[in-house]
């Protein structure tokens, strides 16, 4: 594997879960909400990125995938844009949008035997289990650094 698919394995298998807990957390618009939206959101325009340079589905041509690359990032640069001009409902769309691609992009990838997860898995069992405890510490690491960082925001001034 290269260092930019296994980037771009690392990027998208942390922006699903995060993506995830963005979307199903109670609480919207507050400080953590905005730290991890924008982390979510680095990983996603990388994941879209990246992918323009794994070109093995075609051998060496982009494919039918590389659309849902084009499609993140304008949804998800619109979600951005959307945030900053106050417009939530559009920001919710373009984000929910967003993961839900990704979401079906994750199934497109192990769905496939012959591609490379469902065939790390396969193949190399204990450090796929390995690999997979490390993206959950990873992500629960983000979801802690963000409340971590936005409660220390928060705190008044001492003096």
């Amino acid at each position: 594997m290269t260092p930019l698919l296994v980037s771009h394995l690392v990027a998208a298998l942390v922006a699903l879960p995060l993506g995830g807990y963005q979307l199903f957390r109670p609480t919207k618009g507050d400080p953590q909400h905005v730290f991890l939206g924008r982390v979510w959101a680095g990983l996603m325009l990388w994941v879209a990125v990246s992918s323009y340079g794994i070109r093995d589905l075609r051998e060496g041509q982009l494919s039918l995938l590389h659309i849902l690359s084009t499609v993140t990032l304008v949804t998800v640069t619109l979600g951005i844009v959307q945030a900053r001009r106050g417009n939530i409902a559009a920001h919710k769309g373009n984000m929910r949008g967003s993961w839900l691609g990704m979401c079906g992009a994750f199934v497109g990838a192990v769905a496939v035997p012959d591609r490379i997860i469902p065939t790390f898995v396969v193949t190399r069992p204990l450090e796929a289990l390995v690999a997979v405890l490390v993206l959950a510490l990873t992500t629960v690491l983000l979801i802690r650094a963000g409340a971590l960082l936005t409660d220390h925001h928060d705190a008044p001034a001492a003096g």
